[in-house]
């Protein structure tokens, strides 16, 4: 198994926040980037790799979303819900949108990552299957998954996986692992587990509150091949993240867990939907992501952070802003 030219990783973040120029940056760093394929069509999907391959010669992933379970019971919690927040929507004056289930395009992005072949393909909110795996193997891509528990490196041990990405409880955005679980370990306790307990020739990757090179170190100290940042890069230059999750960053202090604005487990700066609906958001992902979505747009488009889900990890305070090069460079320090 082959390892990433660095051991410092750029975290995929789907809806805006991943670009081009910004994975382009952070390899041109010394960095690895992924781009991040979950709400891409697989037009657009293909279009962002020709375009990166197009500003930059240097090895880069791309991260799917697993499919998550349907049932008319999940169906169902999602219209409760709609329900419930349909006080929030007229007040704003936005239609939400119906709860439904979608793949995300799944099996097509596969499709174009067989014949696209990055260095290496990570898979979110669950596993892919077998076939899949041995399809990316035999294209000569290496194949990722992530996880939040140890009771989990078992099953990614049966796939043959070439990677672990260990995403521990501090990490910002939805969390990743194939159960949609609210609790977890602290990113350096998840590593110290997983690094035990891993096929040898694994690569583990630790992401979850590292914002700084000391915490990156650290990472790397307790076992981690690598680390993978995500919320560092939050208000780098080249980063889609919108001018409200932005100035949120560094004006907001306390995170949550909450599935609130997806149906799925997520940390995110508190916020007053957060606090309002917390406790009685169904784990129904993707049909409350359809819900919502017209409001956290109209959020987005008009600067009401309490309409948008400010993903950010528990560090979110120490966030760097300037360019994406520097961020990377600092964040690697004397590593490269």
């Amino acid at each position: 198994m082959s390892t990433p030219r660095s051991r410092l990783v750029l975290a995929p973040m789907a809806g805006g926040p991943t670009t081009v120029p910004l994975v382009a940056e952070v390899a041109r760093a010394g960095g690895f980037g992924f781009l991040a394929a979950g709400y891409l069509g697989v037009e657009d999907l293909a279009g962002r790799i020709d375009a990166l391959r197009a500003v930059s010669a240097e090895p880069f992933g791309v991260n799917v979303f697993v499919p998550s379970p349907d049932s008319p019971a999940i169906l169902q919690a999602a219209r409760d819900y709609a329900v419930r927040l349909a006080p929030m929507a007229e007040l704003a004056g936005v239609e939400l949108g119906q709860p439904r289930w979608d793949d995300d395009a799944y099996a097509a992005k596969v499709d174009l990552l067989v014949q696209a072949r990055p260095s290496v393909v990570s898979f979110t909110f669950g596993w892919p299957s077998l076939d899949d795996v041995g399809r990316l193997h035999a294209a000569g891509v290496e194949v990722w998954v992530t996880l939040n528990d140890p009771g989990e490196v078992a099953w990614a041990t049966e796939l043959g996986v070439d990677g672990i990405v260990a995403q521990g409880w501090q990490a910002g955005g939805h969390r990743g692992g194939p159960v949609d679980n609210r609790h977890g370990l602290p990113t350096r306790d998840l590593v110290n587990a997983v690094k035990v307990l891993r096929a040898t020739g694994t690569h583990l990757v630790a992401t979850g509150g590292a914002m700084t090179a000391t915490d990156v170190e650290a990472l790397l100290g307790a076992g981690a091949d690598a680390v993978a940042c995500g919320t560092a890069f939050l208000r780098a230059e080249e980063a889609g993240t919108a001018d409200v999750h932005r100035h949120a960053l560094t004006h907001r202090a306390d995170t949550v867990v909450t599935r609130t604005f997806t149906g799925r487990s997520a940390r995110a700066l508190r916020t007053s939907w957060t606090d309002l609906h917390s406790d009685r958001a169904p784990s129904a992902y993707p049909h409350v992501h359809h819900v919502t979505a017209p409001l956290r747009a109209f959020g987005r488009a008009s600067g009401q952070p309490e309409l948008v889900p400010l993903w950010a990890g528990t560090g979110h305070a120490r966030v760097p802003s300037g360019p994406a090069y520097d961020i990377a460079r600092g964040l690697l320090a004397d590593l490269v």
